[in-house]
């Protein structure tokens, strides 16, 4: 436990240096502009800023990439929010709720509880992993395939349970799921599996895709076909 602390007050007397905290807002500032936008989540942002980095030393630099991911991470749920279309995957979950809130005139509440929810779970969370890192450590390396496998049932399980509405829609759903996710490379043969010859599914289906198509231009379809009214 000493050896936490110390580690601790090392670290935030690094980070807690002008320099440092402005390049952690600057980077929360930029990630959390380009993260707005649909379909580019936290892993395309950095990628696309990483160059401004370059001039930097690496501490500086390595506290201004995690600024920009960590906002592009937040960056997601405002359009999720305003207008139904998830910037990146951990944003859908956002958009169930929030866009109802928004649709009701309660845009700014329900964006408001996302930068605090995002601010107040990120510190918790970091400060746990802090202080579990090595027995998670431990515990990670005991999990083998069985467990993850178990993982992944208990998972899809639980997906049918907090469904709403029809049982066998939520389980179809989920079959469906299942196989969009075979498309790609097999990572144990090298094979490739329903890819039809197109170099751009070797990796798989994107995210960014799927999200644009189950939310963006289903939602612009159902406008269309249904004017609707919003509460201001």
């Amino acid at each position: 436990m000493g050896d936490l602390f110390s580690n601790l007050s090392l670290g935030f007397g690094v980070a807690l240096t002008l320099q440092n905290l402005g390049l952690a807002f600057l980077g929360c500032l930029v990630g959390t502009l380009i993260g707005v936008l649909p379909g580019v989540g936290p892993i395309a942002t950095i990628a696309m800023l990483l160059p401004i980095t370059f001039g930097l030393d690496p501490t500086g630099a390595l506290i201004m990439l995690a600024g920009i991911y960590y906002g592009a991470q937040y960056g997601g749920s405002t359009t999720a929010i305003l207008v139904n279309i998830p910037g990146e995957a951990t944003s859908v979950v956002t958009a169930l709720d929030g866009h109802q809130m928004a649709r009701q005139g309660r845009a700014g509440v329900a964006l408001g509880i996302a930068a605090i929810g995002s601010f107040f779970a990120g510190t918790v969370a970091t400060l746990v992993i802090a202080a579990l890192g090595a027995p998670l450590t431990k515990l990670a390396l005991v999990f083998g395939p069985t467990e993850y496998f178990s993982l992944m049932v208990m998972g899809l399980v639980f997906a049918v349970v907090l469904a709403r509405g029809s049982i066998l829609k939520a389980i179809s759903m989920i079959l469906v799921g299942v196989l969009l996710s075979t498309v790609g490379t097999d990572l144990e043969t090298g094979e490739e599996r329903m890819t039809f010859g197109l170099p751009f599914l070797a990796d798989g289906i994107d995210f960014a895709v799927l999200a644009m198509g189950i939310f963006g231009i289903a939602e612009i379809l159902r406008n269309l076909d249904h004017t609707e009214s919003r509460d201001v």
